[in-house]
């Protein structure tokens, strides 16, 4: 089955918490609530690497997402 790369989700145990869920390599989900970060993926030394160096704009990717998603409601 393919997925999108992001996907929204919510969970009514975390009422306030918007989460973003980045389905390919690495995958994350971000809670934007607090932005805090939860990888989805095992890491070595190398991948770390590549990580930090990405992680930021993946992040960016994630809100972004969010932003667009959300302005697509608000036009209904």
């Amino acid at each position: 089955m393919d997925f999108p790369k992001y996907l929204l989700g919510d969970n009514s145990d975390y009422p306030t918490a918007i989460f973003v869920i980045h389905t390919e390599f690495p995958r994350f989900i971000i809670n934007l609530e607090n932005d805090e970060v939860e990888w989805l993926e095992d890491f070595d030394a190398e991948d770390q690497k590549e990580l930090e160096a990405e992680a930021e704009n993946l992040i960016q990717q994630a809100t972004d997402f969010y932003d667009r998603e959300i302005a697509m409601y608000d036009k209904d």
